[in-house]
Parts: structure tokens; C-alpha cells; sequence
């Protein structure tokens, strides 16, 4: 079996947890991943395997593959893969709206290949997401898919709308979080089973996910994130550690974020870690986790389904630990 790149040891945690079906269909996906990249012209396939080899963690296709159980099947790794290419096209679009230079420690398609390029490898993944489904007639996993993508586009939309501007409230924040991030945890568990207890289940952890990378952005170190700490900050974008920390700190909120380079940036990032921002913004992720383990309680869940689904919502939080 083939395992992805960089996964991290919590996710690990789970492949060595369970049965063997687990790691051997992962591994189909990972094949069909791979699969995608090609027929599409040497530029284009050049671009999109480099995006889907460069590692990550792969919870939403673990979210698919669990919520299925073993007998899943093909259509449990259809989704699986379906559900990744989307995830992966849309950082490369963000990449391209954030001019980043980096992803993961990479140069990003966008800082490697040019605007036009990385516009057109993120619209071939989501593409070849649609098509693997409505290949083989998914019509429900189209349309929790394509739901979810718009959902996606709302949250994208949201966060341009609130560039630059401290004043974002924490309702405001919440929104676009479970717009950007929890909506695609929660349509991977879906995707797997139709069940209420797995949609909350996902879209709870997914929020801690965004919670726990905000975090991460103002807590660093780049080694570990990718890309240098405050990255989110120098783009305008208003996570809810400023927002908790402007609280504690009324000077936080007169900050001109437009004016921010490198240097500023890692120094707020200092000023609001001392607020202990962080350690609020940890605590609500915590208790997010803590809830939508609750959401397995359920007679829903055999006893290795509940068990793997448990660790994947502690991975997200291990991670950040």
C-alpha cells in the first residue's frame, strides 16, 4: 500500500489502528489521484501531479473512506478522490489570489508556473473531481459536492469582502470558517454515509481545524507551517486570535494591517500571543473536538468505526499540540 506524502503521526495513528481494509483503500486513492493528472497535456499534468504529490494530510479522503466502512467499496474511493481534487484545487486558486510563494515549503503552481497556469491546473482538479463522479452516475455525490463547492466559493468571497478589516466580528469570522473549511469535513462524512451524527460530526471538527490553523499562522515556526508566520496577516485576512487579541488589547484594533511587511508581521504575531489569544483560541478548538466525539455515541458507529473517527478528530488537534 501506498501511503501519501507527509502525512502527519496522528493520521498514521489511524492507518496502524485499523483493519487492513483501511490502508489498502486509501491506497486505491491514492492511485486515483494520480491517475488524473494525465491526458491533459505535458504543462497541465506537469503542474497537477506536482499539486497532488506534494504531500498532505488527507482527512477528507479518511473522513469518505471511514464514514463508508469497509464495504465502501469503489464508490467510497471515487469519492475519496473526488472530495481530495476539489480540497487541492482550491488551494491553488487561493495560492493564485494570495500571490503565495510557498505551499507545504514548495514553491506554489502560481510562483512556479505563472497566474494562468495555476488558474487552469485548479480548474482542471475540479473538473476531473466532477467527472470521476458523474462517470459513474454518483448523482448524490455530485450534488453534496457541488453544494459544498458553493459553499466554498461563499467563504472565499466572505474573507475578500473582510480584507484588511480588524473590525471583522467573531459571529463574521465563524461564518466564513464554516463556509471555507467545515463545509467540505462535513461533506466528506457525508459523501461516505448519509447520517446527521457524521455531517455534525464533521463539520465540527473541521471548525477546530481552521481554529487550530489560524492558530498555527501566528504561532509558527515556519519550518513547521510552510511559510513564514503572520502569512495570513500580511494578506488581510482577520483570523480570531487578532480578534480575540484586540479585545485584551485595545491597540490591536488600530493596527493598518495594509501596512504590515515580514518583520511587523512576526512582531504582532508576538504581541498577540501575549495577549494568550492563542490559549483561548486552543481551548474553543478543544471543546469542539470534545463535541463532535459526542456525535459518535450514537448506535450509528461499530466499535472500529467510532474508534478511528475518535482519532482522526484527535489528529487535527495533535497536530497543533
Amino acid at each position: 500500500m501506498t501511503r501519501p506524502s507527509a502525512v502527519p503521526p496522528p493520521v498514521t495513528a489511524v492507518l496502524d489502528a485499523s483493519s487492513r481494509w483501511l490502508p489498502a483503500r486509501l491506497g486505491e486513492v491514492e492511485e486515483l489521484l494520480r491517475a488524473q493528472s494525465g491526458g491533459f497535456g505535458d504543462l497541465l499534468a506537469a503542474d497537477a501531479e506536482a499539486t497532488l504529490t506534494a504531500g498532505g494530510k488527507r482527512l477528507r479522503p479518511l473522513l469518505v473512506l471511514l464514514s463508508a466502512g469497509p464495504d465502501g467499496g469503489e464508490q467510497s474511493v471515487r469519492a475519496a478522490a473526488a472530495i481530495e481534487l476539489v480540497h487541492m484545487a482550491t488551494l491553488v486558486h487561493d495560492d493564485v489570489l494570495d500571490d503565495a510563494p510557498l505551499r507545504r515549503g514548495l514553491p506554489t503552481v502560481a510562483a512556479s508556473s505563472g497566474t494562468e497556469r495555476a488558474i487552469a491546473v485548479g480548474d482542471l482538479l475540479f473538473s476531473r473531481a466532477f467527472a470521476l463522479l458523474a462517470g459513474h452516475r454518483d448523482i448524490d455525490g455530485v450534488a453534496l459536492l457541488a453544494s459544498a463547492s458553493v459553499a466554498l466559493a461563499e467563504g472565499e468571497l466572505a474573507q475578500r469582502q473582510d480584507a484588511f478589516n480588524i473590525g471583522t466580528s467573531e459571529q463574521r469570522y465563524l461564518k466564513r470558517c464554516r463556509l471555507k473549511t467545515a463545509t467540505l469535513f462535513r461533506c466528506a462524512c457525508l459523501m461516505g454515509r448519509e447520517s446527521v451524527p457524521l455531517g455534525e460530526f464533521g463539520a465540527e471538527i473541521g471548525l477546530a481545524f481552521q481554529l487550530l490553523d489560524d492558530v498555527l499562522d501566528v504561532a509558527g515556526p515556519a519550518e513547521r507551517t510552510g511559510k513564514a508566520r503572520g502569512t495570513d496577516l500580511l494578506d488581510g485576512t482577520v483570523t480570531l486570535p487578532l480578534i480575540l487579541a484586540a479585545e485584551q488589547d485595545p491597540q490591536l484594533a488600530q493596527v493598518d494591517l495594509r501596512a504590515l511587511d515580514p518583520a511587523s508581521a512576526a512582531s504582532l504575531c508576538d504581541r498577540i500571543a501575549a495577549t494568550g489569544a492563542l490559549d483561548q483560541v486552543r481551548t474553543r478548538a478543544l471543546e469542539m473536538v470534545a463535541a463532535a466525539k459526542q456525535k459518535l455515541a450514537s448506535g450509528d458507529f461499530d466499535a472500529e468505526q467510532r474508534q478511528l473517527l475518535g482519532l482522526v478528530a484527535d489528529g487535527v488537534v495533535q497536530r497543533y499540540s
